[in-house]
């Protein structure tokens, strides 16, 4: 547990507020909201996964 890095924290949780925002959008029955939150959660599913290929090639994971 000494070894936290923050960023897949944060990631995790944009993520996780992301998966709420679809499942608001769904029962307000807004489509534009359901898009926007989909495309938001892609988003920052491909950046912490960038990021986690950048730092286990710097050798910091």
């Amino acid at each position: 547990m000494k070894n936290i890095k923050w960023i897949f924290v944060l990631y995790s949780l944009a993520a996780l507020l992301s998966m709420a925002g679809i499942g608001a959008a769904i029962a307000l029955r807004s489509i534009p909201g359901i898009l926007i939150a989909i495309l938001a959660l892609c988003a920052i599913m491909g950046l912490g996964f960038k990021k986690k290929k950048e730092m286990r090639e710097a050798g910091l994971l």
